[in-house]
């Protein structure tokens, strides 16, 4: 073979050899750092959401409340370490902690849930029931001074269901709520709309025998 032919196979395969070194050195630094990124990742906040979740089921359904209750306060703790503007995380810890009966901090939870942007996350039906247990807080806190923000929320959560009536916990602590302000007009509106869909509702036919004829 020439020599010339001889010096440019030569350099093809030193170019060869030194493309497949630089693939492989690329390949290996790729590697290392899609191991250090999953190293250091954060779990995701789903995972403690749902533990929560379950313990605040469990809560309910066992003798063992308070430590449910607690556990879910932590897993809800968990996922605001990582999402600390989640208002998913924010209503489980406010339930927990009601079931602990600190009503001041589950309400303070959910004022942060509910305050914008972090509610337009929520579906129209997370923020139905959130708005719900917060006028159930604010009644239980200090029913005198919050029973006009506690309508607020009752009036938002039941035109959250889309003007139907079938939120019957909203309307008959609205009813109860127009009640104590001595709206019976109002409040008894709001009963005769639950047994309009409930009829069996005990609630709110006690809250229209107490209102009269």
């Amino acid at each position: 073979m020439a020599p010339e032919a001889m010096l440019q196979l030569g350099i093809l395969i030193l170019t060869l050899s030194l493309f497949f070194v630089m693939h492989n050195l690329r390949n290996q630094t790729t590697q290392a750092r899609t191991r250090t990124r999953n190293k250091n990742r954060q779990p995701e906040p789903n995972r403690y959401l749902a533990q929560a979740s379950r313990h605040l089921a469990r809560a309910r359904s066992t003798s063992h409340r308070a430590q449910h209750a607690r556990s879910a306060l932590i897993e809800a703790d968990r996922a605001l370490s990582i999402s600390p503007r989640d208002p998913s995380a924010h209503i489980l810890r406010s339930r927990a902690l009601h079931l602990m009966n600190h009503r001041v901090a589950a309400l303070r939870s959910l004022d942060t849930a509910l305050s914008s942007p972090a509610a337009k996350s929520l579906s129209a039906a997370e923020r139905s029931a959130a708005l719900v247990n917060r006028a159930v807080l604010k009644v239980a806190v200090n029913m005198r001074r919050r029973v006009d923000s506690a309508v607020e929320d009752l009036v938002e959560a039941v035109g959250l269901s889309g003007g139907k009536n079938s939120n019957s916990e909203a309307l008959c602590l609205l009813g109860k709520c127009y009640e104590w302000k001595g709206m019976k007009t109002e409040a008894n509106d709001a009963f005769q709309k639950v047994l309009d869909v409930h009829p069996d509702s005990v609630e709110a036919r006690n809250g229209l025998n107490r209102l009269g004829p």
